[in-house]
């Protein structure tokens, strides 16, 4: 079994949820007794957050590279980044390593492709929703992206930061979610991506009948399967 260098804490509340799924998913394959070989760094979020608000990538560059590379170190055959947005930097990490990142949004779109989707809505942060460094992984798949209008984008990244992050659950935010995401459909998603590892523990499949597909599980789910098989 390999070992799975995890770079968890953004935020720790949907690291918990790797953390569990990699195990289910490993329990699952092996059976018995089996249990993941995981290594988890998990960093001050604060910290991060305060270089994506500032702008400031390159630090956050640089930490989550250093980070990774002590992964790497201690024995990680390949790295899990337990968060989308910081996959924004994920060249930039790789090129400080030599084991393999596996890249939140490739998984999403071969899983998205698997099930015959090909225009889907995009839900994250604003960074995620907006900037290239992610919707192009699912361009590049072949896949048309959705994403809400300017009022839409600022609602879903407020709910994440100020309320998903700090573990606050609200029935409004997940109301406010359910609006957008029937908005996507309207303009014609087949599926929505929960584009932010917090969404899932707002909206569930059972919340609307559009796919949504939670990149948490998805990325956590390929990490396990990556672990046991060749």
């Amino acid at each position: 079994m390999k070992t799975i260098g995890l770079i968890g804490g953004m935020s720790w509340e949907s690291t918990t949820t790797y953390y569990q799924l990699i195990n289910e998913t490993i329990k699952k394959e092996l059976g018995g007794l089996h249990s993941a070989k995981i290594l988890l760094y998990s960093v001050d979020f604060a910290e991060i957050e305060h270089y994506q608000a500032s702008g400031d990538w390159a630090k956050s560059a640089e930490v989550l590279s250093q980070i990774a590379q002590k992964l790497e170190q201690a024995g990680a055959d390949f790295i899990v980044i337990c968060t989308n947005t910081m996959h924004k930097v994920a060249p930039q990490i790789q090129e400080k390593i030599t084991i393999p990142i596996l890249h939140i949004a490739q998984a999403t779109a071969e899983t998205l492709l698997e099930n015959g989707i090909q225009k889907v809505g995009l839900l994250g942060t604003k960074y995620t929703m907006t900037q290239d460094f992610y919707k192009d992984k699912l361009l590049e798949a072949g896949l048309e992206v959705l994403i809400p209008d300017q009022t839409g984008i600022a609602e879903v990244n407020r709910i994440i930061y100020d309320e998903l992050c700090l573990g606050d659950i609200k029935d409004s935010s997940k109301q406010t979610y359910l609006a957008i995401i029937d908005d996507l459909k309207n303009a014609g998603a087949q599926a929505v991506i929960l584009g932010c590892t917090e969404i899932g523990l707002l909206v569930k499949q059972a919340d609307t009948e559009l796919p949504l597909y939670d990149t948490t599980a998805i990325h956590a789910e390929k990490a396990a399967q990556l672990a046991v098989n060749e």
